[in-house]
């Protein structure tokens, strides 16, 4: 029998600068969406949860998506390939949203290595990695940079399960 772990995130020696990670699968979001992320981080603006002010009062004609539900939905679809096994997220340098996302869009996601350093004790490394969204138009709806600090491999911790390998008792 052989057992495998899901990777999940990436240890500082799998980082090079110019790698492209293009993240799987990408998210549609819908109007429940970005009327429960309003809701829940308290921004009523009615150019997000008011059809009729957003169709009369707004340059689009249409709800717009709040930005920092795409921002999240675009880095929760990074982690699995940049920082799900980092130390920490340490900065998000820049955070820009060049086009707008409306209610039905589809976002992907695609990550590029900018630069990696050491840290002082040798155990650890600082990834710059910048990170895309994009809709199904091939429009840039989200851009940011962030520094993400990551084991190298031989220091990180090992991964535990609740449960041994006999839990089918084979």
């Amino acid at each position: 029998m052989t057992m495998y772990d899901r990777p999940f995130g990436r240890y500082y020696e799998d980082f090079e600068p110019g790698d492209v990670f293009r993240h799987w699968p990408g998210k549609t979001i819908t109007e429940y969406d970005d009327h429960l992320f309003c809701m829940i981080t308290m921004n009523h603006h009615p150019l997000h949860i008011n059809e009729w002010f957003a169709e009369n009062e707004t340059v689009h004609k249409k709800n717009v998506v709040v930005g920092n539900l795409v921002y999240s939905v675009v880095l929760g679809m990074s982690v699995p390939d940049v920082s799900g096994s980092a130390v920490a997220n340490l900065e998000i340098e820049t955070l820009q949203h060049p086009k707008p996302t409306f209610h039905g869009d589809t976002i992907y996601a695609v990550t590029k290595v900018i630069e990696k350093k050491e840290t002082s004790d040798g155990k650890r490394g600082i990834v710059t990695v910048e990170t895309k969204g994009i809709n199904q138009r091939a429009e840039e709806v989200c851009l940011f940079r962030r520094k993400v600090m990551v084991w190298k491999r031989e220091q990180a911790p090992t991964r535990q399960f609740p449960y041994g390998a006999d839990v089918f008792g084979d």
